[in-house]
């Protein structure tokens, strides 16, 4: 396609109107996204509705296409709204302004994470609706709030509600990440987040004092023991060239406090430790090492959790489970490379398996930097209707089961 046709692609112009509107963190307002969404469901000729499963801010916007046999499960085709602050003095074109350069680039915060997939999969139910298919079970498409804050007055929530137990969701797509090579990853669970915190009380006093019992001691030999532990998953990373980031458990100090004046030494200092554990990771024997190391280093310490959630099942990607074999269906019968990950982060992904609902996290963004929270990000125009022609077939593939 030229410079030309980009700019008058229907796809991409609604894309681009998307991208436009700045849903952003700190303080995203959703309300123009909720109406965009309003007006592509008339468009569409679908019924929307908007719940508020925490409070009025932040809402969860489903549009659905009824199908031949409601009484089935259903699919959820599930984005997120939300996207992460910019700095506008980092980016070459405007973050919100959803340029295309003379390459086919798109510029804006969101190309990546996740608007993208949100509009594909409405432009894929534009296509097949042209089309006069129809399918099986019934689609939901779900643009929800809040998922960059961890998802915790939308998805969360909204999964635990009576309206939710209502669409009968039986299998769910969620976001992936961009791939710089052919290959594609899908991703089928999530790691378990266990952000932790050390509460170091120790002796206090002068700082040109030898005194007994620090707070820094304590904290030294935690984070050596810590460190030792990360060494470990860093080496089995760097030695497996079989493993991906999602594969072992990572932690990282992320905050430090305590302290009142440079000649003071401090009563209390607090360590904080942002820990996702792998799937082969007992997490009591984990739980365990810390409050063992908290021991050792002397006693007088608090083992808190900011997060503790326990393993969730992975979805199954074999013939037990009859929507992955019908996405790979649609993956093979393309010619797409593949790739089952575990993600590295966290997505609203993994409230659905949580309920016990199969989903998979996909986007299909090849040959593309990963750029998401990142500054300059972009997805190149062609790379998105290619999208669009995949999400085609996954969604009729599994609608069909």
């Amino acid at each position: 396609m030229s410079a030309t046709d980009w700019e008058s692609n229907e796809e991409l112009q609604y894309f681009r109107e998307y991208l436009r509107i700045p849903s952003v963190h700190p303080n995203p307002n959703y309300e123009p996204c909720v109406e965009f969404l309003r007006r592509q469901a008339k468009q569409l000729k679908l019924p929307i509705q908007v719940y508020y499963p925490a409070n009025e801010q932040n809402p969860v916007v489903v549009l659905t296409w009824k199908g031949l046999q409601p009484e089935l499960p259903s699919v959820l085709l599930n984005s997120h709204m939300d996207v992460v602050p910019v700095f506008p003095e980092n980016w070459i074109h405007p973050p919100f302004g959803a340029e295309i350069d003379e390459e086919g680039r798109i510029f804006a915060r969101g190309t990546q994470d996740m608007k993208c997939v949100g509009m594909q999969y409405l432009a894929a139910i534009r296509a097949l609706r042209k089309s006069g298919a129809q399918f099986k079970r019934t689609i939901h498409i779900s643009f929800v709030a809040d998922e960059e804050m961890g998802g915790r007055l939308a998805m969360r929530p909204f999964v635990d509600s009576k309206e939710f137990r209502a669409l009968n969701v039986g299998f769910g797509l969620d976001e992936g990440i961009a791939s710089p090579t052919s290959e594609i990853p899908v991703f089928y669970a999530e790691r378990t987040v266990r952000d932790v915190f050390f509460k170091i009380s120790g002796t206090a006093g002068h700082g040109s004092l030898l005194l007994p019992d620090t707070a820094g001691e304590k904290f030294s030999y935690i984070l050596g023991k810590i460190m030792a532990f990360r060494k470990v998953q860093c080496e089995r990373l760097a030695n497996s060239p079989e493993l991906s980031i999602g594969d072992v458990t990572t932690i990282n100090l992320t905050r430090l406090v305590g302290g009142v004046q440079s000649n003071v030494v401090p009563p209390l200092l607090t360590a904080f430790f942002d820990c996702r554990l792998a799937l082969d990771i007992e997490i009591h024997e984990f739980d365990a090492h810390l409050h063992k190391w908290a021991d050792e280093a002397g006693g007088g310490i608090e083992v808190e959790y900011e997060q503790k959630r326990g393993h969730i099942p992975p979805t199954a990607t074999d013939e037990t489970n009859p929507f992955w074999v019908a996405f790979k269906g649609a993956t093979d019968h393309l010619g797409l490379e593949i790739k089952l990950q575990v993600f590295p982060g966290g997505t609203d992904a993994r409230y659905l398996r949580k309920a016990g609902i199969p989903a998979l996290g996909f986007s299909p963004m090849s040959h593309t930097p990963v750029l998401l929270h990142d500054h300059d990000e972009f997805l190149h125009a062609e790379t998105y209707l290619k999208g669009v022609q995949i999400y085609q077939k996954i969604i009729a593939n599994v609608a069909s089961v």
